[in-house]
């Protein structure tokens, strides 16, 4: 039998898992894993001495070693950030290989559909943590209940990374970057998309944290939600058009969104201009360089009489704890107001050797049947193990590598630009990740 060749582009904080699973897997499944990265060290520590591995040095942005790379591979796995997807896309297609990635499906992306299919090619899209498990758990329900009848008539999904119970008992945000600390800070910009009651509903980005969901998971106590750009885009792919409500969403502790709003009310996340005087700019400089001159109150004071605070309010405390408010250098020589804020924020929110991360992921639904209006809650929470081994990278790459297995394997039929909705997709997936401790428990009540 010829050994497989798998090639997987990224070795940062989500590739633990996945290249872990690969790995473990490459003497019976019959094949070889090489992974790529800009550091060749981050590489090289993920392969960690495996005989099934190859750690190789990779930039997409050299079109040549791209295509030579690529070449050798029959099946690509890209955990790059999204928006190099499409250009390794379009290498997968030259050299007619198979592509794999965790990301949304851009227009670019979906533009590669008919090409992709004409060549017999497999471009699976949204199979990671969020989207991914999301879909997935989701269209499990929704398939059951049609099965037996059922109609759905709502649909509420929410998931986020954040830290275990245990971690940093001190951070009143409860939480920390267990991702990339970039999309964080950039998360919610542009509208949010959504039907409630029969109602489209519209969030700009300025009222996004001001118009939240509340969340109550056995066990696990109360949590707050914040609406994803577009989930009306997901009506059809889910086979829920004409439902009264279809709301996807980002899950936060309670209090994290009212202390997030303050930054983003002041501009601290914008992205679209270069600051002056960064190099010599301090933490509490640059919350000020967003505040009204004043030679008498200090920040503090303008802070409170900006957004109504009291010394004492959560909102003050978390903004004191990220050491927003002292006078620290930021330690850049230029950057914009978002990049500035990721400097700052990680200085206190990077992931300590020692420290456990939480994924918390929650549906809603209600459906009719037997003309009686019934409703699940189904919940999934997964603990990380350390730094490295985190409940994000977990629900990120596993349900990726299992995909990409199952492919080799020659269980996956589909061709084209993918998402894991059917049932060939999502069955198997799903009992996988259940036998690896990664299940989801559900409630369900009459309402009436």
């Amino acid at each position: 039998m010829t050994e497989k060749s798998i090639l997987v582009l990224g070795a940062g904080r989500s590739s633990s898992a996945l290249i872990t699973y690969l790995l473990d897997h490459a003497d019976e499944g019959g094949w070889h894993v090489t992974v790529g990265d800009f550091n060749i060290r981050s590489a090289e520590d993920r392969i960690n001495g495996s005989k099934s591995g190859t750690a190789i040095r990779f930039n997409i942005e050299e079109a040549e070693l791209c295509e030579k790379v690529i070449a050798l591979a029959d099946i690509v796995i890209s955990l790059l950030p999204a928006a190099f997807h499409p250009k390794v896309a379009t290498h997968c297609l030259a050299q007619e290989k198979h592509l794999f990635n965790a990301s949304y499906v851009s227009d670019e992306m979906h533009s590669f559909n008919e090409e992709a299919k004409s060549k017999g090619l497999l471009f699976m899209n949204e199979c990671g943590l969020d989207p991914g498990i999301d879909h997935m758990s989701a269209m499990e329900i929704i398939d059951r209940v049609k099965a037996q009848g059922g109609k759905i008539l709502s649909f509420e999904s929410f998931a986020g990374g954040l830290i275990a119970p245990e971690t940093d008992p001190e951070n009143p945000w409860r939480y920390k970057f267990t991702w990339n600390p970039r999309n964080v800070v950039m998360a919610g910009q542009g509208i949010a998309k959504f039907i409630q009651e029969n109602q489209y509903k519209f969030i700009s980005y300025q009222q996004l944290f001001t118009r939240t969901t509340n969340v109550h998971i056995p066990k696990y106590g109360n949590f707050q939600g914040y609406a994803n750009r577009d989930s009306l885009k997901y009506l059809n792919t889910y086979g829920l058009n004409g439902v009264k409500t279809m709301l996807r969403g980002t899950l936060r502790n309670e209090g994290f969104c009212s202390a997030w709003n303050i930054l983003v009310q002041l501009g601290c996340t914008d992205d679209t201009y270069q600051m002056e005087g960064v190099n010599k700019m301090t933490h509490r400089g640059f919350i000020n360089s967003f505040l009204p001159y004043d030679d008498v109150e200090m920040v503090e004071g303008k802070l409170m009489s900006r957004f109504s605070l009291k010394e004492s309010s959560e909102e003050m405390e978390k903004l004191k704890w990220a050491g927003l408010l002292n006078n620290e250098l930021i330690g850049l020589e230029k950057g914009t107001p978002a990049q500035i804020l990721e400097q700052i924020l990680n200085k206190r929110w990077k992931l300590d050797p020692e420290d456990k991360d939480m994924v918390v992921m929650w549906h809603r639904f209600t459906y009719e049947l037997s003309q009686k209006t019934h409703e699940i809650q189904s919940y999934v929470i997964m603990l990380g193990d350390d730094s490295v081994h985190t409940a994000m990278a977990k629900g990120v790459g596993l349900p990726l590598a299992i995909a990409a297995r199952l492919f080799l394997e020659g269980k996956i039929t589909q061709r084209g630009v993918c998402i894991p909705v059917s049932k060939e997709l999502y069955a198997p997936i799903l009992k996988e990740l259940k036998s690896l401790g990664i299940h989801s428990d559900e409630v369900e009540r009459v309402l009436d």
